[in-house]
């Protein structure tokens, strides 16, 4: 079964801060890449965020889907990060989230593994071909899902504003249509 991975647009929010809960909207509106040629989904799933449900509205007037919300495909809460500068975030965190991405949590924040536990459920739920927006950790956890491979928690994400086809042994950038 494919999957259309979307991820959102950047979003509005000054260069260099971390982010992952904060309902920032989009700093840019359209549909980033396009959607797969001849793909054709079933349902259009989407994080509650401002910056995904944008996009999510825009491939709903494309496709004419409805857009179902689920908080499963939300970023990773960097908790007592959100909204911080990177570099105002103490280097022996930063040191410990890298050296056990799995286990760690930041500071009234969340692990990789409640992430993976999260969006594990929702994968499990998926029954046919979809479009899904989401943010950068949810979709390369999705993307390995979907492939049969094992999660990387520290695999880059896929580029702001960009559409993966994803399946079994398969991962196409969309060449639109």
């Amino acid at each position: 079964m494919q999957h259309a991975l979307l991820r959102h647009l950047p979003a509005a929010i000054a260069p260099g801060r971390c982010y992952g809960r904060l309902d920032l909207p989009p700093g840019a509106s359209g549909l980033g890449d396009p959607l797969p040629r001849g793909f054709t989904a079933l349902a259009l799933y989407s994080s509650p965020a401002r910056r995904c449900m944008a996009l999510a509205a825009a491939v709903s007037a494309e496709t004419g889907l409805p857009v179902r919300e689920d908080a499963r495909l939300l970023e990773m809460d960097f908790g007592a990060w959100e909204g911080l500068p990177w570099d105002e975030v103490p280097r022996a965190a930063l040191d410990a989230w890298a050296a056990d991405p799995w286990g760690f949590a930041p500071p009234e924040g969340e692990s990789g593994a409640a992430v993976v536990e999260r969006v594990r459920a929702f994968h499990a739920m998926l029954a046919g071909p979809s479009i899904i927006v989401s943010h950068g950790g949810p979709l390369k956890i999705l993307a390995a899902l979907i492939a049969g491979r094992s999660i990387d928690l520290l695999a880059p994400a896929p580029p702001l504003g960009s559409c993966v086809l994803h399946g079994p042994g398969l991962a196409v950038e969309a060449e639109g249509g």
